[in-house]
């Protein structure tokens, strides 16, 4: 017996609910963009620049012994966490130390009037190196020699401001090129329509990191893109299946193709949303604490971007007057439908 979420015909009517999904995309949109303003996202090591350690031993690690073997360092915000090794290695921990502040010569921290690009320089290379020494020279003291360091990466002010640019970068040129690629396939409301879901989702997802300040790291970057990807072929389905509705029902009021186009595909967008959800809920329980930020921006993004498809993307072609015979040389090979 076969599994069905929804039904294979539905008669939901989705356009008589989109004012108040556009109150409450409004609300969501503008209350991520305060917070975003006034709170700000909780930038990782990739971005704010500092340590990052990875340490392995034979014997299982005491996340409680390396923070206290780490505190009289003085080195700021120190994290640890464990790691899964699905290949059954030894036990992991990883540290990661906030970037250090600019430091004299004599080896204090510099008063704002002593700090000049050279000092700018030493703090994001020689005192994040000199926290790097300290930490593993700790890190040995607590663990013994044998203790293994997989991993040591040290990300300065300069490396970590060009990862936010490229980040942004990124993102801006996803969007763009899904304008043009709308743009070709479709017509030009339909370019709005998808790029104003998609702008929906992003800063959505942004405003969801700034309220709960779960750490933003370079790997959620990788996950807003997926989530770009993952919205727009969303909408591409429905969109397609609009412009052959408005093709076939040309005595039909918009509202009324728009509701028929997304009940014909609502069971293939809840059957992708769900199996997708049940992959990505795996991995979040099962993935460990360094893949559960990324698992959670997809999960939180393909629930997004379902809503956009629906709520947003195609209540945009009634506001900007799609045409009904943009191809008037493929609407004539096809018989009209009363």
């Amino acid at each position: 017996m076969f599994l069905k979420l929804v039904p294979d015909t539905t008669s939901i009517p989705f356009t008589k609910f989109r004012m108040t999904a556009a109150a409450f995309s409004a609300l969501l949109v503008i209350g991520s963009i305060f917070a975003l303003f006034t709170v700000g996202l909780n930038f990782g090591v990739d971005f704010r620049g500092g340590v990052t350690i990875e340490v392995a031993d034979d014997e299982p690690i005491d996340i409680g012994s390396v923070r206290d073997a780490m505190r009289p360092l003085n080195l700021g915000d120190v994290k640890v966490q464990e790691t899964v090794d699905f290949a059954g290695g030894d036990p992991a921990v990883v540290i990661f130390i906030e970037q250090q502040a600019a430091r004299n010569d004599a080896g204090d921290e510099a008063a704002p009037a002593e700090i000049t690009d050279n000092d700018e320089i030493r703090a994001g290379e020689v005192a994040q190196q000199d926290a790097l020494v300290a930490a593993k020279d700790a890190l040995k003291a607590l663990l013994g020699d044998d203790a293994q360091f997989r991993k040591t990466d040290v990300v300065g002010p300069v490396v970590s401001g060009e990862l936010i640019e490229k980040g942004v970068t990124a993102v801006v040129i996803s969007l763009f090129f899904m304008l043009i690629y709308i743009w070709a396939q479709f017509e030009w409301q339909f370019s709005v329509g998808a790029i104003a879901a998609l702008a929906h989702d992003v800063i959505i997802t942004l405003g969801m990191f700034t309220v709960t300040q779960l750490e933003f790291k370079l790997e959620i970057i990788a996950a807003i893109l997926t989530i770009v990807g993952y919205s727009m072929n969303d909408t591409v389905v429905v969109y397609d299946r609009v412009r052959e509705n408005l093709r076939k029902f040309k005595k039909k009021d918009l509202t009324e193709v728009i509701d028929i186009s997304i009940n014909e595909t609502l069971s293939r967008t809840i059957m992708t949303s769900v199996t997708t959800l049940l992959a990505l809920g795996s991995l979040y329980v099962f993935g460990g604490e360094v893949l559960r930020g990324f698992t959670f921006a997809m999960i939180w993004g393909v629930v997004i971007g379902t809503y956009s498809s629906i709520f947003v993307a195609s209540p945009i072609l009634m506001a900007t007057g799609v045409k009904r015979d943009w191809s008037k040389a493929a609407a004539e090979q096809q018989p009209a439908t009363p």
